[in-house]
């Protein structure tokens, strides 16, 4: 007989599934995991993506659906993609966030309120290299539509910076 697979049991699934754009974080750290529900060999997952228009939506259903459908007793597999509510910058975990510092990749500080321009960029981006605030805007596009590259005054190094959403 084969045990009942729980949601905890999907959840720790969930935490092997990295961002194929950051692989320094998983999917749960970057808090695009909505839901989760299991019963009856049916586990459910609502996958909130961190851009509309990401390029790596199919790889991150497919991930996702590969974790779970590995648990033992899940024998359907249900992702749903979703949009509501939003994905924001506030969903990303403390260790998520220490985890992008350590990429290289600038978190959002989560310090108060952050004035966010028009196109999506903290008024602010604080360099995880050195953690000085004399930094400027080199492009709006980053590697990914999500990110924007800055440089630091201070120690000269470039650094990609999360938009806002």
């Amino acid at each position: 007989m084969v045990n009942e697979a729980t949601a905890d049991d999907v959840w720790v699934a969930l935490e092997t599934v990295v961002d194929p754009e950051i692989p320094a974080v998983s999917v749960v750290e970057m808090g695009m995991i909505r839901s989760v529900e299991v019963g009856a060999g049916r586990a459910s997952v609502v996958v909130l993506p961190t851009f509309t228009g990401c390029p790596a939506i199919g790889v991150i259903e497919q991930d996702v659906r590969g974790a779970v459908s590995s648990v033992p007793g899940v024998v359907e597999v249900e992702i749903r993609m979703s949009f509501d509510p939003p994905w924001t910058t506030d969903r990303i975990t403390l260790e998520g966030r220490r985890k992008l510092k350590d990429f290289g990749l600038a978190p959002p500080t989560g310090e108060g309120p952050v004035l966010i321009t028009e196109i999506g960029l903290p008024s602010e981006a604080i360099c995880p290299f050195c953690g000085s605030r004399d930094t400027t805007n080199q492009s709006l596009f980053g590697p990914t539509p999500c990110r924007a590259i800055y440089h630091c005054s201070s120690c000269k190094n470039p650094f990609e910076q999360f938009k806002a959403v």
